[in-house]
């Protein structure tokens, strides 16, 4: 899975686009996740709905989470391997709506994401965003075959 941390590292320093998925030119974390998926299996992701900021959540609904789990495959929080699809709840209650790519494991743990004010950014994997880890999912199997 190294290929995909790869592919998402050239994605750093691209700016936080709201709803965009162009790498250098603009995304935010979902874009990111559909960019680098296109990139690394040369198939587009679904396309997504136009959404907005608060997304999910006057419903409460995880409609991120349902859509990720129907296209990846769920594995445990600690079992972190290179390329993983990271889902985060940024406050307690809220919805999951924030995601990010495992980049490095081990004693400094990194991933990868874009959010607004820094764009695409590879940050260490610390204490607060693994508290804020929901669920954790790796490409299904036929996928992993082309990275």
């Amino acid at each position: 899975m190294s290929h995909i941390v790869a592919v998402a590292r050239d994605w750093v320093g691209t700016p936080y686009v709201h709803q965009a998925a162009t790498r250098g030119a603009g995304c935010d974390c979902l874009g990111l996740l559909r960019g680098v998926w296109a990139d690394v299996t040369g198939e587009p992701l679904t396309p997504v709905p136009p959404y907005t900021e608060d997304w999910s959540e006057p419903q409460g609904a995880e409609q991120l989470w349902a859509a990720i789990a129907a296209r990846m495959v769920r594995k445990p929080n600690r079992a972190a391997a290179p390329g993983d699809v990271l889902l985060f709840r940024m406050r307690h209650g809220a919805v999951a709506k924030h995601v990010g790519l495992q980049a490095a494991i081990g004693e400094k743990m990194t991933f990868i994401h874009s959010y607004h004010g820094h764009g695409v950014v590879e940050n260490a994997f610390s204490t607060p965003w693994q508290r804020r880890l929901v669920a954790r999912f790796s490409a299904p199997e036929h996928l992993q075959e082309k990275v």
